[in-house]
């Protein structure tokens, strides 16, 4: 059965379409069929997965306006191993109409119904606002990640996404939750690294997931190159972070089999 992860935080800067695109290969490397979905104007992930935000013939924006359907828009680049559904600027406009839309809250839903069956997973890197693109990755989802760094004005913000997440699973999307949280560009050596790490587990328990995601000069490198990190530097301490995190989602959600190779 398809899962439906969106990759959120309001705060831009944390490792949010990193994670989105490191996860996607890493779960494509265990022979899941992926899916990931650029809610984010800015196309970063888009780009960074080797696919031309400026060349696009359709974006999600045409999906969520209804102009065509979501399997007409995926994209794939030479060797990725997952499918995109790509972003652009576009994505500004999708946002205002949305607003005026009867149903405007639901429109990534609906779209993603029509593809969900082809894949085992489809993670949407979500915009670093709490917006109506936002709202529609929460409606369509099943769980949120949030990734997040290890600082004291990210609890602040946390605050005000966990009440945004439980707003929507409340009034509209009963099946929403909390996936995890996912420690990202961590500094073992920064003492308020550490004491945000144990307050997040203090507050939150098994929901922080085990996965250190440190800082590192390869994953910083990869987006440049349009590839995952995997791709890029399959030894570096990124790649096996990632690698480790699609682990341990899959023991909580798929049984933990890896099949990876030609199993």
């Amino acid at each position: 059965m398809t899962r439906i992860i969106a990759i959120a935080n309001q705060k831009g800067g944390v490792g949010k379409t990193t994670t989105t695109i490191n996860l996607a290969a890493s779960l494509a490397a265990t022979r899941r069929r992926v899916l990931l979905v650029d809610l984010d104007a800015q196309g970063n992930a888009t780009m960074g997965c080797g696919v031309d935000k400026y060349r696009l013939k359709w974006s999600v924006r045409d999906v969520l306006l209804e102009a065509v359907s979501a399997r007409d828009a995926i994209a794939t680049s030479e060797g990725l191993g997952f499918s995109v559904l790509p972003a652009n600027a576009d994505m500004t406009e999708a946002e205002i109409k949305l607003r005026d839309m009867p149903a405007g809250d639901f429109a990534l839903k609906l779209a993603l119904e029509t593809v969900a069956a082809d894949f085992d997973y489809i993670l949407i890197d979500c915009p670093p606002a709490l917006s109506k693109l936002t709202v529609n990755a929460f409606v369509a989802a099943d769980g949120v990640l949030i990734p997040m760094q290890c600082e004291y004005y990210a609890l602040e913000g946390l605050t005000a996404l966990v009440d945004t997440i439980n707003k929507i699973q409340r009034v509209i999307n009963p099946r929403l939750e909390i996936d995890g949280l996912l420690r990202t560009m961590f500094d073992p050596r920064n003492n308020l690294s550490n004491d945000v790490s144990a307050q997040l587990i203090q507050h939150f328990g098994d929901k922080v997931y085990r996965t250190l995601v440190p800082r590192n000069v390869r994953l910083a490198e990869a987006p440049s190159h349009g590839v995952p990190v995997m791709t890029y530097d399959s030894a570096s301490a990124g790649a096996k972070a990632y690698l480790a995190l699609a682990g341990e989602l899959l023991r909580r959600h798929d049984g933990g089999q890896l099949r990876l190779g030609n199993e």
